[in-house]
C-alpha cells in the first residue's frame, strides 16, 4: 500500500521561497577530535561513519524520503520513501590541505552551503572534512528547511550523536529497510483533490478552536492584528546588506563562553537570549562605525524567531516556528543601556502575544491553496520591513561524540534571502556560545569584523556590572 505525508504550509513555503541564489537549508558545523576517526593505517573511516548513521535512520525517517509533487500542482508536494536511497550520496568525505586552517573551514562552508540540495533526493546531506589542523575533524551539515527547524534539529543531532564514546554497530546490527511504494499520479491527484474538498469544514474548526470564549476571543484578535501590523509595517532604514543577493556566500564564526553571557545576565536581571541579542547590537554598531555608517539613534529591525514546539512535539521534524520583531538599539554607545534596552523591549513583545498572533496566522495557511501560498512566499523577498534575522537555539550542555571523538564546538548556520544579505544564527553547546555568521560574498566583505564586534560586545556586557 503506498504511504506519503504531506507537508505542511509552513514547511511548503520555503519549497517556494527557494531559488538558485537562496537557498532554503539550514545547517551548521560542528569541530571534533580527529583521532577516533582514523584506523591504524591513518585512513579515515568513512564506512564506518556510514553505517553509524544508517544505524539511526530508523528514528528519523523522513531522511530516507524524496519530495513527490501533487500533478498539476493542486496541492501541497508528500514527503513519500525514496525507492532508490543511496547513504553514500549523502554522507560524503572531503579534507583540507594540511594543515587546514579555521580560515579554509570557513571557507569551504560557505561553497558548500551556497549550494541548493538535489530536490530529486532526500533533501540532507552531512560532510566530513578532514585534515583540519591540530588533529581535528569537522562535520558540515545541511538540512533542508521545509524537513526541520532549529528546535527539531537540535533533537536530530541528539539521535546522530551520542553523550559518551561509542563505537559504530557491527554491519550486521544496522537495521534492514524496506521502502513503501508511491502513489501513483493519479491516486495521489485524486486523494489531493478529495482532501481540498473538505477544507472549508477543517477552516471553521480552526477559527471556532481560536477563538473559544470570549476573553480568548478578544485576546487572540488583538494578538492577529498586532501580528499583521508588524509584518506590514514599513520606514525601515536600509543598511548596507540589505540589497538583492548573489549566489556566493561568506561564513564567520563567533565564540562567547556562556558563562559570560548568565553573568550579565544575572548581573542586569534579563535573559541569555536578551545578552545574545544586546551583543549582535553592539556588534552590529562596531561593524556600521567601521563601514562609515552613521549609528546615531539608529535602531536595526530584527525579526526572532521564536519555537512554538511544545514537549509532546519532540523528536518530530517540520516547523513550529513564529516570530517577533525587535528594534535591537544599535544607536546605544552604553552596554549596559543597550542591554536593558532589549530586555525591556523582549519583555513586552512577548507580553503582547505577538509571537501566538503570529502563529494563528501561520496556521491558517495551512487552508491557502498551493499555489496562492507560492505565490505569498515569492512576495518575502521583497520585503521592506526588516534589516536583519536572529535566530538562538539553545543546545546540550554536556559533551557529545561522534564515533568516539568528542564535539568541541558547533556554530549554526541559517540561508539568506534577498533584501536580508546577512544572517546571525547561535547556538549554546558544552558552556559556549557559537555564532554562526552568514554574509552574501559581495555584500558582507567585512564579515569578520562584525565577529569581532559581538564578541567584544559579550564581553562588554559580562565586564560592566
Amino acid at each position: 500500500m503506498a504511504t506519503y505525508e504531506r507537508l505542511s504550509a509552513q514547511d511548503a513555503s520555503f519549497l517556494h521561497l527557494e531559488t538558485d541564489r537562496a537557498p532554503m537549508h539550514v545547517g551548521s558545523v560542528g569541530i571534533f577530535e580527529g583521532a577516533p576517526f582514523f584506523d591504524a593505517s591513518g585512513r579515515f573511516r568513512l564506512d564506518d561513519a556510514r553505517r553509524l548513521v544508517a544505524s539511526r535512520l530508523d528514528l528519523v525517517p523522513r531522511f530516507r524520503r524524496r519530495l513527490m509533487q501533487v500533478p498539476l500542482d493542486q496541492g501541497r508536494p508528500v514527503w513519500v520513501d525514496d525507492e532508490h536511497f543511496d547513504l553514500s550520496f549523502h554522507v560524503r568525505l572531503t579534507a583540507l590541505p594540511r594543515p587546514g586552517t579555521e580560515e579554509q573551514l570557513k571557507t569551504l562552508m560557505g561553497r558548500l552551503q551556497a549550494q541548493p540540495l538535489d530536490r530529486r533526493r532526500p533533501l540532507w546531506e552531512l560532510w566530513f572534512v578532514e585534515g583540519l589542523e591540530a588533529d581535528r575533524v569537522a562535520i558540515i551539515q545541511k538540512t533542508h528547511h521545509a524537513l526541520v527547524d532549529g528546535i527539531s534539529g537540535v533533537d536530530v543531532a541528539m539521535v546522530l550523536l551520542d553523550l559518551e564514546p561509542a563505537e559504530p554497530p557491527a554491519p550486521e546490527a544496522v537495521p534492514e529497510w524496506r521502502p513503501q511504494p508511491p502513489p501513483s499520479e493519479a491516486q495521489l491527484l485524486a486523494e489531493t483533490l478529495v482532501e481540498r474538498a473538505t477544507q472549508p469544514a477543517e477552516i471553521v474548526r480552526t477559527v471556532r478552536a481560536a477563538l473559544r470564549g470570549p476573553r480568548q476571543a478578544v485576546e487572540t484578535a488583538r494578538a492577529t492584528g498586532r501580528a499583521l501590523r508588524t509584518v506590514g509595517s514599513a520606514g525601515t532604514s536600509r543598511l548596507p546588506f540589505n540589497a538583492p543577493i548573489g549566489p556566493h556566500r561568506r561564513y564567520e564564526l563567533a565564540r562567547a563562553p556562556l558563562a559570560e553571557a548568565k553573568a550579565a545576565k544575572d548581573a542586569h536581571g534579563a535573559t541569555v537570549n536578551d545578552v545574545v541579542l544586546a551583543g549582535v547590537a553592539g556588534g552590529l554598531r562596531h561593524y556600521l562605525e567601521h563601514r562609515g555608517v552613521a549609528v546615531d539613534d539608529l535602531t536595526v529591525r530584527t525579526l526572532v524567531p521564536v519555537s512554538v514546539r511544545d514537549d509532546s512535539e519532540r523528536m518530530k521534524l517540520g516547523n513550529r516556528v513564529s516570530g517577533m520583531v525587535a528594534e535591537l538599539p544599535v544607536g546605544e554607545a552604553d552596554p549596559r543601556t543597550r542591554l536593558r534596552l532589549v530586555s525591556e523591549q523582549l519583555r513586552e513583545l512577548k507580553g503582547s502575544g505577538m509571537a501566538v498572533g503570529a502563529e494563528l496566522l501561520t496556521s491558517l495557511l495551512e487552508f491557502a491553496p498551493s499555489t496562492l501560498l507560492a505565490l505569498g512566499a515569492r512576495l518575502v523577498p521583497l520585503q521592506r520591513t526588516v534589516n536583519l534575522l536572529v535566530t538562538n537555539v539553545p543546545g546540550p550542555q554536556v559533551p557529545l561524540y561522534c564515533m568516539g571523538a568528542r564535539m568541541l564546538e558547533a556554530f549554526p548556520y541559517v540561508g539568506l534571502t534577498d533584501n536580508l544579505g546577512l544572517v546571525v544564527a547561535v547556538v549554546s553547546y558544552d558552556g559556549q556560545l557559537g555564532f554562526g555568521l552568514t554574509g552574501d560574498r559581495d555584500l558582507v566583505p567585512d564579515l569578520a569584523v562584525l565577529a569581532e564586534g559581538i564578541e567584544k560586545s559579550v564581553r562588554e556586557l559580562a565586564e560592566v556590572q
